[in-house]
């Protein structure tokens, strides 16, 4: 098998890609594989941190379309991550390797608080790092939250997991005609306004020269088949 093309990533779980066929907001077998994917990628060499979504929970944009403010459903949002955060800590370390949870909002009875050289010192101990909270700022989402952390934590690229093997023009699970892509720039992904992630995150990609890599987390051991380059998916450059 090819060597890795990265040895350092953030991965970003969508809060969506722990949710299962019975509706729950975390699917434990879901959960479990994801963890265990998420292992195997790491026994590969390759350091990991992972940016966790919130939206099986709670999604700000939505909460606040019904009538609670934007700022408090951010906030809203920020502690859902930090739930699915610590059932990924708790999986992966149920599947054999260390994980530290750490959040950009201060909980200390919960997890640690993220900090750029604390991070950076769990991820040399080859612990997998979970980071909650979003920037922890309201109105960013956990995908410009992912490009932030890859720019200040040295990855090499940002492996964002969806449940659509790379970049579509539509949503193929609507649009029986939609278009995939299996390379695009960045800007390209935001003249085309592609709704994988926000412009935002393109944007803040585009200007460090962060590689993007879209792919289904709903295949097996999808995480280190990207990293080997061989995975199915879509990439996004400069």
């Amino acid at each position: 098998m090819a060597e890795p093309i990265y040895r350092r990533v953030i991965v970003k779980v969508s809060g969506e890609a722990l949710m299962g066929p019975d509706g729950a907001s975390i699917h434990q077998p879901t959960l479990t594989r994801i963890a265990a994917d998420l292992v195997a990628a790491q026994a590969l060499g390759v350091s990991i941190a992972i940016v966790a979504g919130g939206g099986n929970i709670v999604r700000g944009v939505q909460v606040s379309e019904k009538g609670i403010p934007r700022v408090t459903a951010d906030l809203m949002g920020m502690l859902a991550t930090a739930m699915n955060a610590l059932a990924l800590e708790t999986a992966i370390e149920a599947a054999g390797h260390t994980a530290r949870t750490m959040s950009a909002v201060t909980m200390p009875e919960i997890c640690e608080t993220y900090e750029r050289r604390r991070a950076l010192r769990h991820l040399e101990k080859n612990r997998m790092l979970v980071l909650a909270g979003g920037t922890g700022n309201p109105f960013f989402t956990t995908d410009t939250t992912a490009v932030l952390r890859a720019a200040e934590l040295g990855a090499q690229a940002v492996l964002k997991a969806t449940d659509v093997d790379g970049v579509y023009s539509a949503d193929p699970k609507k649009d029986k005609n939609a278009v995939r892509y299996d390379r695009l720039t960045h800007q390209e992904a935001i003249e085309r306004n592609l709704k994988v992630m926000d412009a935002t995150a393109f944007a803040l990609a585009r200007e460090n020269r962060m590689p993007i890599i879209v792919f289904s987390i709903r295949e097996s051991q999808a995480i280190e088949m990207v990293l080997r380059g061989r995975g199915h998916a879509t990439v996004v450059s400069s």
